[in-house]
């Protein structure tokens, strides 16, 4: 399989997750969002989907 590199930043995630929510009628406070987009990227780190270049 092809290697490529990608970069993921958990505040696109948030804004992303925040935006989403908001259309179907949710209303996530800041901090709830962040939380998400952080369990998120944990998430896709556990499935070694991406790899954290800070650890």
């Amino acid at each position: 399989m092809k290697e490529i590199e990608i970069t993921i930043d958990t505040e696109e995630i948030a804004n992303y997750l925040y935006t989403h929510l908001a259309k179907r009628g949710y209303a996530p406070g800041k901090e709830e969002v962040e939380d998400l987009a952080d369990i998120f990227f944990d998430y896709l780190i556990d499935k070694e989907i991406i790899e954290d270049d800070e650890q």
